[in-house]
């Protein structure tokens, strides 16, 4: 009788147990404690703040004592952290280029570069030209799982030298399910002819018939006015040749297209004539091919580039952009984060740093350079489910140990980085 009576009792005892179990079951969320918060929409940064994040995205976000974390969440510390969202690099490029060679566009590496983007705090990337299916593929895989950076993508960049030919191109990107259409104005200092206006004119409108927007690569003042009158929808590089003036700030700003000054595309042109001082840097280093930093030393590639003139004339360049970066922001009008990554020597990831590193020596602060890479980003390219960390959207976002407001630089002291609320891995 009194085994029966113990046995009665212990199996009260454990089903009390259960239940009380049940009230705090995990559901699968997260809850990020005790971190300083920049959300990406301008608003001051919130202390001791709180992020709950289910299936990916953000439930509930703010201060600690206006969030309830749900019972049986998993706690992540961050406390003394600050949080951003994750980078958005508006121009970027998921190529076919292996170390320094092309040709290798496949599922593999464009998984690998998109790993690399990751691991470097930007969490996606509008790779405008050189997309094929693969990409596509990726893009549409993407759900509450994903670890690695999100992706849009351009498809063909579009060229041609008839009304009927970029017609073509453009087809045949809808056809494929871009995200963007992007055009090339430009005749690479004068070694090439430049799409005309009626070419590009007649390529923005069957872009705008699919809803599809336009990037457009430009280099030129005058270009960008008459691609701006035409209805381009994004500047997708700095105005190079000139100073900005009035008029295009204005355009830009009536016609809310925003710019993107890419300003290590120009940097990458000239900067391996000797060895670079990054070569050094230990944050570079992490994610680097010792080979390839081999082949860049090599002293007759150093020479090849100091005997071209391109790179003199890009170095110019550079300056101009700078200054226009400056007065474009100074102006009113929206700045978008992007680099021109992914080409051969245009180092993924890190360049990113280097071209926030550049804006802020072009004179913008650091509020006004995350602002770029985040909420403003998303906002330029329309996307609406990422920028910034607000309940219901993706849970894309940089833990770091030093305060980027204070200097943009800390943005080089990445704790973690989160991507739908799933921890990227550090393994290259």
């Amino acid at each position: 009788m009194r085994n029966t009576l113990w046995v009665l009792l212990v199996c009260g005892l454990l089903a009390a147990a259960c239940a009380t179990e049940e009230t705090v079951t995990p559901d699968g969320s997260k809850a990020f404690v005790g971190a300083t918060l920049f959300d990406g929409t301008g608003s001051d940064p919130i202390s001791n703040a709180v992020i709950v994040v289910r299936d990916g995205r953000i439930v509930a976000v703010g201060a600690a004592d206006a969030v309830e974390i749900p019972a049986g969440a998993e706690r992540v510390d961050i406390a003394g952290k600050t949080v951003i969202p994750g980078l958005i690099n508006t121009h970027g490029h998921v190529s076919d280029v292996l170390g320094l060679e092309g040709g290798h566009y496949n599922e593999e590496n464009l998984l690998r570069q998109l790993g690399l983007y990751a691991r470097y705090g930007v969490t996606a990337v509008n790779s405008l030209g050189g997309d094929g299916e693969e990409a596509v593929r990726l893009r549409d895989a993407e759900d509450a799982s994903l670890d690695r950076a999100r992706i849009t993508v351009a498809g063909a960049v579009v060229i041609g030298e008839s009304v009927e030919e970029v017609l073509a191109a453009v087809e045949a990107n809808a056809s494929m399910g871009v995200d963007f259409i992007k055009i090339r104005v430009d005749d690479n200092l004068g070694a090439s002819t430049k799409m005309t206006p009626e070419l590009y004119a007649a390529v923005i409108e069957a872009a705008h018939a699919k809803g599809l927007k336009v990037a457009s690569h430009l280099f030129y003042l005058e270009d960008a006015k008459g691609l701006l009158e035409a209805g381009t929808d994004f500047v997708a590089h700095s105005i190079r040749d000139l100073d900005v003036d009035d008029e295009v700030i204005s355009m830009m700003k009536d016609k809310n297209v925003c710019y993107c000054p890419t300003l290590t595309r120009e940097v990458s042109t000239y900067v391996y004539e000797d060895v670079p001082d990054f070569f050094e840097d230990p944050f570079f280093l992490t994610d680097a091919d010792p080979a390839v930093l081999e082949q860049l030393k090599d002293p007759e590639r150093m020479q090849a580039v100091k005997d071209s003139p391109a790179p003199a004339a890009y170095k110019k360049a550079l300056e101009v952009a700078m200054a226009n970066l400056k007065k474009v922001a100074d102006g009113g009008a929206t700045i978008a984060f992007g680099t021109d990554t992914g080409p051969a020597g245009r180092f993924q990831g890190y360049f990113e740093h280097m071209e926030l590193d550049m804006m802020a020596e072009a004179g913008l602060t650091p509020k006004q350079i995350i602002m770029s890479a985040t909420g403003d980003a998303a906002q330029c390219l329309g996307f609406t489910d990422i920028g910034t960390l607000e309940a219901g959207k993706w849970a894309d976002f940089i833990v770091l140990d030093d305060d980027p407001l204070d200097d943009i630089k800390n943005l080089h002291s990445i704790d973690s980085v989160w991507i739908a609320g799933n921890r990227v891995p550090n393994d290259t």
